[in-house]
């Protein structure tokens, strides 16, 4: 066997957060930061010896599992290592010949963003396992995470899609999403890790009348992909954050952290963390910068830097 690779883009959700899981239309998009996975053939016996590393090269996550039944060589292993070995008996659950035969092997993966920027790190790896053993990495979702499956579509994609569940199926399309004023878009890191699966469970609770409102979701999706002008995607945001925040009971990002922000601002994915995006009210790049580093909100990245 030689050595293989695999890789898987990172994603953010520019529309239909929450509600896509009841069948809105979302538009997604791929981010040019992901993550890659590297195998390795060695010469120990029945082990797999797995390393993940962070975007500045260091080592996160490190572990040992015998090959014939992943069970961990680590007397007290931690979460994050019992989690990935949940997940490779998922995938030798829907691929019982997944590494069977094999003698030994050395995996690394490399983030290419920090972990709390909420890109993808889950996602992106269940991507890159899935493509090594051949398996359907939805139904490796279900078994696992969970969640709408956005997310995998945009790993394993070079554009912008629009994604929707039907009959409790994904589908997805690819389309273009690269505005005329593109370079007066900007993601700005909230420095808050946002856990996806406590917001779903939130959504959960507090959400009534979903059904009347996809329509409207679906609408703005299409609204926020086909506008000609930034003042047209001003208003599009104002309505689709008008109707998650009714919706799941909580406050704006820009009513939280911006309320003097003359640009306006929508929250990416679940509410509370990870990135939101702004629109440039200023006449320089700079000036917008300046802005958000004065509210001690130090990760601001362009279109150009972010979206793939």
């Amino acid at each position: 066997m030689t050595n293989q690779s695999f890789y898987g883009h990172g994603k953010l959700l520019l529309t239909g957060e929450y509600f896509v899981l009841d069948g809105a239309e979302a538009l997604a998009v791929p981010t040019k930061r992901g993550q890659s996975l590297k195998v390795a053939t060695t010469t120990q016996k029945d082990v797999l010896s797995w390393k993940s590393f962070n975007e500045d090269g260091a080592l996160w996550l490190s572990g040992n599992f015998k090959i014939s039944n992943f069970e961990t060589h680590e007397k007290e292993p931690n979460e994050a290592l019992s989690y990935l070995q949940k997940i490779l008996k998922a995938v030798r659950k829907l691929n019982p010949n997944f590494l069977k035969n094999k003698t030994g092997l050395a995996v690394e993966m490399q983030l290419e963003f920090p972990r709390n920027w909420g890109l993808g790190s889950s996602s992106t790896l269940l991507h890159c396992l899935s493509d090594w053993a051949q398996v359907d990495a939805f139904e490796l979702l279900k078994l696992t995470f969970g969640g709408s499956g956005y997310d995998l579509a945009c790993a394993g994609i070079d554009s912008a899609i629009l994604y929707k569940i039907e009959n409790q199926k994904p589908t997805w399309k690819a389309c273009t999403y690269q505005p005329a004023f593109a370079d007066r878009l900007f993601f700005i890191h909230l420095n808050q890790k946002q856990n996806s699966r406590e917001g779903i469970q939130q959504y959960r609770k507090v959400s009534k009348n979903i059904e009347s409102l996809l329509p409207e979701i679906s609408n703005l999706t299409h609204e926020f992909l086909n506008n000609p002008s930034i003042f047209d995607l001003n208003y599009v945001i104002r309505e689709h954050e008008q109707i998650v925040s009714s919706t799941i009971k909580q406050p704006r990002a820009k009513d939280l952290f911006f309320k003097n922000f003359e640009g306006e601002i929508k929250s990416l994915g679940a509410w509370g963390g990870d990135f939101v995006m702004a629109t440039n009210p200023f006449d320089k790049k700079d000036e917008l910068i300046s802005y958000f580093k004065k509210k001690r909100f130090e990760t601001v990245l362009g279109f150009d830097e972010m979206i793939f």
